[in-house]
């Protein structure tokens, strides 16, 4: 029979001396935030590490795929009163919607404390208590594993209230949460560096893009017979602008037609492709897999590498 390694716990100071300096900024990381994204089951990208809440400065502020503030306070010892009250208030001086703390433990106190939060606060606000451990085996590299500790009795819903009841959806929900489940069950198996988040009942699938400014939406539409894939910026017509200054080249790397939208009366601009789809031709879900992972990726790539080399864009976020 085969020898079998054995998982050791590693202490989380052997690796991250300063909780500021090394934990946080590994964390900041858009891979790492994306290990907590997934144990969370929120979309999470950066804004800043240690953003101003006044006179203090919380650890990481960042967003979800919707805009929504998250706050992010690290602790690498077990929870105190003092970092419950920083949670506190950094939440209110953000206006957060979501706040996370991660902590090397947990004290069942301020267990009880966050669960009592999450009981009496209203349903805008949502409190997630994080213990981090680093794991490895013989003398492999250590790997971070997040345990959710403590988080809103409802998450499963809250996180989008259409999730509520399957048997309260409609067949077109039924059949969108069906084709983003497999859609990102096809992207997996391709091997994609995406981040991809927990599908829901929705004509939409928001994909992070490493920066708060702009994502990556993919859409399927039963009503026009579309899908589509585009750049999605929630609130920043100079970014729009300046991507668009790009627009000749833009258009030769992605190929097809583009459409360039500032969508009236809002804040909001979309660059888009198309492409036609029927969400009942479930024979042709493959072909649709791949084209909107395959638009996906180039978006990620084309924008990602602009915003990189040209510092006109970059600055403009």
């Amino acid at each position: 029979m085969r020898d079998l390694g054995k998982l050791k716990r590693v202490p989380l100071r052997e690796v991250w001396v300063h909780e500021a300096h090394t934990f946080t900024n590994w964390l900041a990381e858009e891979a790492n935030l994306s290990l907590l994204s997934d144990e969370l089951d929120l979309g999470i990208s950066l804004i800043k590490t240690e953003a101003s809440v006044g006179k203090f400065n919380v650890d990481i502020l960042a967003e979800d795929t919707s805009g929504k503030k998250v706050i992010i306070e690290n602790q690498l010892e077990a929870t105190d009163h003092d970092h419950l009250g920083k949670i506190i208030t950094y939440a209110s001086g953000v206006d957060a919607e979501f706040v996370v703390w991660v902590v090397a433990s947990v004290r069942d106190e301020h267990k009880r404390a966050i669960d009592w939060l999450n009981e009496h606060t209203d349903e805008d606000t949502h409190f997630f208590l994080v213990r981090i451990e680093l794991w490895q085996i013989g003398d492999s590299p250590p790997a971070p594993k997040f345990n959710v500790v403590s988080q809103p009795n409802d998450w499963a819903k809250a996180v989008k209230q259409s999730t509520t009841s399957v048997t309260a959806l409609s067949d077109t929900k039924l059949r969108q949460l069906d084709f983003w489940t497999k859609f990102r069950e096809y992207a997996q198996v391709k091997g994609t560096k995406l981040s991809l988040r927990k599908p829901y009942p929705q004509h939409w699938y928001d994909i992070s893009s490493g920066v708060s400014t702009w994502h990556i939406s993919l859409t399927v539409s039963a009503q026009a017979n579309k899908m589509g894939c585009e750049v999605y910026i929630p609130q920043d017509k100079t970014l729009f602008k300046a991507f668009e200054s790009h627009r000749d080249a833009i258009q030769a790397r992605l190929g097809s037609h583009i459409d360039w939208m500032e969508l009236p009366n809002k804040k909001a601009s979309r660059i888009k492709q198309f492409a036609p789809f029927d969400l009942n031709d479930e024979g042709k879900w493959s072909e649709y897999f791949d084209w909107l992972l395959s638009h996906a990726e180039s978006f990620r790539q084309v924008f990602g590498e602009l915003l990189a080399d040209d510092h006109t864009v970059s600055g403009s976020s």
